[in-house]
């Protein structure tokens, strides 16, 4: 009797530290997976607030460029007032801001004859387009651009007054969108370039 006893104690009490050795490793685990989340959480943070700071800082870092810089092969007699901008996007590509007056007809003819990379990617004129969507996106960015960059006072403009005209060409490797105020000859052009 004493051997069965001495058995069912031994029994009881390998199954008493298998349960302890599988709440440690349960316990272990639980640890291990809570810090792997707290890491990627981490990394996910620190990668999300550097592509931040890349962004701001290539908005703050803008240049100012002249339209000939933007346009080499443009005639520049029809541009008048001109204030431009040169910005770079978080992949490194040039983005450029316009502000300038001209008769819109003769801009976007000029636009048009662009030289251009690749004919077959490219649009042969501008294209009158829908400007909500545009000015989604841009409201959208506008929150992102610290203040003094660039002049966005324009955005309530083009939001309210329904004269204001929308055109998109591309030329690539450029692609520009073109904000046209037809009872001032005020010109905004976002140029994208690939």
């Amino acid at each position: 009797m004493k051997k069965y006893i001495a058995i069912a104690s031994i029994l009881a009490l390998t199954l008493i530290s298998c349960n302890k050795v599988e709440e440690k490793i349960n316990e272990s685990i639980d640890q291990a997976t809570e810090t792997v989340k707290q890491k990627a959480q981490e990394q996910v943070k620190e990668t999300m607030d550097k592509a931040v700071n890349e962004t701001i800082n290539s908005l703050t870092n803008s240049q100012d460029v002249s339209f000939q810089e933007v346009f080499p092969n443009a005639k520049t007699d029809i541009v008048s007032e001109f204030k431009g901008k040169k910005m770079k996007f978080p992949n490194g590509s040039p983005a450029y801001f316009l502000k300038y007056k001209a008769d819109k007809t003769e801009l976007l003819q000029l636009m048009a004859a662009q030289p251009t990379t690749d004919e077959t990617k490219s649009d042969k004129e501008a294209k009158k387009i829908d400007g909500q969507k545009f000015i989604d996106q841009l409201s959208f960015f506008e929150k992102f651009i610290p203040e003094g960059v660039l002049d966005t006072n324009f955005l309530n403009e083009i939001k309210t007054d329904k004269s204001i005209e929308f055109y998109r060409i591309k030329r690539f490797p450029n692609k520009s969108t073109i904000i046209v105020n037809p009872k001032t000859n005020v010109i905004y052009q976002f140029v994208e370039v690939s």
